[in-house]
């Protein structure tokens, strides 16, 4: 099984007040085809590895490999192709557009890849029917439950054929039958050997990821019970 992510020494730290220490020299890879569970409280840096991982934001030190590809030596034009291409992110608040559809909200990301709109709206289609929302296209977010945002939310990351899913507790205001329908979403996704990596403070659904990754005072251990 081939790495999608291997980081080496990486570290972050912010300057308020005092420096503060979020990530001291971690070092993991993720293998594709991986559904992992991120753990911690809250504070504990879940959210900066996310975003570290996602190039939206730069290491203080270390390095960070995107299959085998250092991403320090990718120009801001590369790491953008490669969010727009490969990775993608669902937040907890899912930051649907207010005055577009479901179908307008998961097209308009394949249409910023270049696409056209007739191809992008059929793929958005296929997208939202795999999620269980086909019946709510001409729905906008707030005709539709929180549960089905999510899904939306879902459709619009998933639509351009992302390898790395990054999910930042993304079942953190939804009930426990809903949370588990997204679940069995993300091990879709594994089976088309596509890698997710979720933060969540739901124990019962990080118990069924293939292992836990657990940041504790900056450092992240990796559990497999």
């Amino acid at each position: 099984m081939s790495s999608i992510i291997k980081v080496v020494n990486l570290s972050k730290s912010f300057f308020l007040k005092k420096k503060l220490n979020i990530l001291k020299k971690i070092n993991i890879e993720i293998k594709k085809g991986e559904l992992i569970a991120l753990l911690g409280p809250s504070g504990s840096g879940k959210s900066t590895f996310l975003h570290l991982i996602a190039l939206l934001d730069q290491p203080s030190n270390g390095e960070i490999y995107f299959e085998g590809k250092k991403t320090s030596q990718m120009n801001d034009v590369e790491k953008d192709q490669v969010r727009g291409k490969k990775i993608s992110i669902v937040y907890q608040q899912n930051n649907l557009l207010s005055d577009f559809t479901s179908l307008e909200n998961v097209a308009i990301a394949m249409i910023s890849t270049g696409k056209n709109i007739k191809y992008a709206n059929n793929e958005a289609k296929k997208i939202l029917r795999n999620v269980g929302v086909s019946k709510r296209l001409d729905h906008f977010p707030s005709d539709l439950s929180v549960g089905e945002q999510q899904r939306v939310a879902i459709a619009r990351a998933v639509i351009n054929e992302p390898q790395l899913i990054l999910a930042d507790e993304p079942t953190g205001s939804l009930d426990q039958s809903t949370s588990n329908e997204i679940f069995n979403l993300f091990l879709k996704f594994k089976s088309q050997n596509r890698s997710i990596i979720f933060a969540t403070h739901n124990r019962e659904l990080a118990n069924r990821a293939d292992y836990k990754l657990q940041i504790i005072d900056g450092n992240i251990r990796r559990s497999d019970e």
